[in-house]
């Protein structure tokens, strides 16, 4: 622990995981706390989130965890006020939530798509909506919200609404920043490309190679320029980065972290 986040109180959204292994927000929170942070995680099924309480504990951090389902206003809010009741602040909000459904605008039904931008989109606006009025007040702050590549280019599978709310992200962070700039809160997006988290092997290989994990790895490792596949940890670092005093210039842009793969031509 180096303590680049010392004093700071992180609100983590999405901070459980599918299964075993560095999900994006389990990797984040750990991370956050190994430098510091006191965290409080949150995710709508809190039985996820025992692994990350576990190795928070293990790195001898402070964690407090609630469930909620963050595309509900109310519930936001509430989170936000547990937040403050435990720890008296907010200094970093990390809106993680996120999940991708299969198909274009034709195959896909109109419910999907409505679930996909709440889940996707909706989920960070809302958690916002509740904090920023806490940071505006303390008159510092940092927001790091996680997209996709999938928002940012074609990444191998049609999957619209994911894209197009994933790209709504990075867009809404840019306009955050700049309204909130004068207030000393920074806004940053951090956009993963192709990881290898629980998520692969819990859904993405049911959904896309019959179950088969050593198959889909392969096909995502053949995008991906890097020899090898990153994971949440690396996201992780990117986001720690942004937190960090050490990006106290940083506003307004985005952080890819997907080993090179959005840059390919081919």
């Amino acid at each position: 622990m180096s303590g680049r986040l010392q004093g700071k109180v992180a609100l983590v959204t999405g901070a459980g995981s599918v299964g075993p292994g560095w999900g994006n927000g389990r990797a984040i929170a750990v991370r956050f706390a190994q430098e510091g942070a006191r965290v409080f995680a949150v995710d709508r099924d809190p039985a996820r989130m025992e692994e990350t309480v576990q190795l928070v504990h293990e790195a001898g951090g402070e964690i407090a965890i609630a469930a909620c389902d963050v595309t509900q206003s109310d519930a936001v809010a509430g989170i936000v006020t547990q937040c403050l009741e435990r720890f008296g602040r907010i200094d970093i909000l990390v809106n993680n939530v996120g999940g991708s459904a299969a198909g274009g605008p034709v195959q896909m039904s109109e419910e999907v798509w409505d679930a996909q931008l709440d889940h996707n989109l909706k989920s960070v606006f809302l958690s916002c909506k509740h904090v920023l009025p806490h940071l505006e007040a303390q008159g510092s702050g940092v927001i790091i919200n996680i997209s996709s590549t999938s928002g940012i280019r074609w990444t191998g599978s049609a999957q619209v609404a994911y894209a197009s709310s994933k790209a709504g992200v990075i867009q809404f962070s840019r306009v955050v920043a700049m309204q909130y700039a004068k207030a000393g809160i920074r806004v940053n997006t951090v956009v993963p490309g192709q990881l290898y988290t629980p998520m692969v092997d819990v859904r993405l290989a049911g959904q896309r190679t019959g179950g088969d994990v050593d198959t889909l790895l392969k096909q995502r490792q053949a995008r991906i320029p890097l020899p090898f596949m990153g994971d949440g940890r690396d996201t992780a670092n990117a986001a720690l980065f942004l937190a960090s005093d050490e990006a106290r210039f940083i506003t307004g842009t985005e952080l890819v972290v997907d080993g090179g793969m959005s840059v390919r031509c081919d």
